[in-house]
């Protein structure tokens, strides 16, 4: 039996995922198991997912996967590079994992792995900090740079979402040198990040749904989901769900989080922050002069939408801003990430789930926790990440319309399907 690792957020878990999941399958074979590194309850796009992490993992293996696990809010709240490492090194501890397999808009394996290869040459470095001098964004200079080296078409690769992540998936495994295979999958119907706010007809792959039998495409994006789910439009997003995976977000004990309901306390922090306590974060631009900027736009501004018209600029990009006030709010810092994973947390697993997990547990190198009781048995290292994501659970709890008991992160164990 393969087993192929996935990192997704599932945010929540779509048609698109799914059909992931059938490609993969298809081409390793309808035994092979899927072990999926999930964000937990805050995504890359410095926002609170759409329901916790264990409901997300519920939806997850009603939709065909088999094991999922955590990557920790320090790895899921960060750059492509980090987010990317943090979540190939579990994959990799695992000592199970055959493939990892990944969405991409170019569908191309080898055409990733040669602007992976680009990227880690000291001729794209050296063309990267000349860039840099002009004022641009890093995301700006980087594709110019690899531009520059292979030609504009694997250049332009890195402007879209997945090829960058997927880039970053072969990076991370020729860092550490794992011998986990790259896979890509075309990424199929509406682009990352995309809201139609209307249904349309598709070229190919529709299907009717609907009590008026209204042309449907078969994918939309998350953020599409998310969206129409807010809004309260549940029959809109059904048909993208998994099988009863309505039922379960729309359930009474789910109420949808929303960063508005915590809107003055991230405020009330950014007020109080200096321009050290800025530089202290990751990715804080320390050299470039931005925690004083930071520090000026929390001392001036009246709400959260102003102190980012004050903050930002054409370098500071509004998404590196966005994950800077959230690790704010988290009251995380750059010493609070540790040089790779401490521990594998799992959220959920079927019965071939469970199997994987049987061997994971002879050839782990790291300890994998399936009762929140193991982590008091980590090193401290492990156990002081362990009360990280206890913390930042509870405060994406404030998040919700009705406030849980904290605490949910030591009395919350996986979640097996139904």
């Amino acid at each position: 039996m393969k087993i192929a690792g996935i990192v997704a957020e599932y945010n929540p878990f779509h048609t698109g995922h799914a059909h992931q999941i059938a490609c993969t399958r298809e081409r390793l074979g309808d035994d092979c198991a899927v072990a999926a590194v999930m964000s937990g309850n805050w995504v890359q796009q410095a926002d609170c997912a759409i329901a916790d992490k264990w409901t997300r993992a519920q939806l997850a293996l009603m939709g065909g996967v088999d094991l999922v696990l955590e990557l920790p809010t320090v790895w899921a709240v960060s750059t492509a590079e980090s987010f990317a490492r943090g979540a190939v090194e579990i994959l990799n501890a695992c000592g199970v994992v055959d493939v990892i397999s990944f969405g991409s808009e170019c569908g191309r394996i080898e055409d990733l792995k040669q602007v992976a290869q680009c990227l880690n040459s000291p001729e794209y470095e050296e063309n990267v900090r000349a860039l840099s001098n002009e004022g641009a964004s890093f995301a700006v200079c980087r594709q110019r740079a690899v531009s520059s080296l292979l030609g504009e078409e694997l250049g332009n690769l890195l402007s879209k979402p997945n090829n960058n992540l997927g880039v970053e998936y072969i990076r991370a495994l020729s860092a550490i040198e794992s011998k986990i295979e790259p896979m890509t999958v075309l990424r199929q119907g509406a682009q990352h990040n995309s809201v139609s706010g209307v249904i349309a007809r598709q070229a190919d792959g529709t299907y009717r749904t609907g009590p008026a039998h209204m042309d449907m495409p078969r994918f939309v994006s998350a953020t599409q989901l998310r969206a129409d789910i807010q809004e309260g439009d549940w029959d809109a997003a059904q048909p993208y769900l998994p099988e009863g995976g309505r039922a379960i977000l729309e359930g009474s004990t789910v109420s949808l989080p929303s960063l508005e309901q915590v809107g003055r306390a991230m405020l009330s922090r950014l007020r109080t922050m200096t321009a050290g306590d800025w530089a202290a974060l990751p990715d804080s631009g320390a050299a470039e002069g931005l925690p004083q900027r930071l520090e000026r736009a929390g001392r001036s501004c009246t709400g959260m939408a102003e102190f980012f018209d004050l903050a930002k600029t054409k370098r500071y990009t509004r998404a590196r801003l966005n994950r800077l006030v959230l690790w704010a709010y988290l009251g995380l810092r750059l010493t609070d990430v540790p040089e790779r994973p401490p521990y594998i947390r799992v959220l959920g697993f079927n019965d071939r789930g469970r199997e994987v997990l049987r061997h994971m547990k002879e050839r782990s190198t790291l300890p994998v926790i399936t009762k929140p009781t193991h982590a008091r048995r980590l090193d401290p290292e492990g156990r002081a990440l362990f009360e990280l994501e206890r913390r930042c659970t509870d405060l994406y709890d404030l998040c919700l319309g009705t406030i849980p008991v904290p605490g949910r992160e030591w009395t919350s164990g996986p979640v097996t399907a139904p």
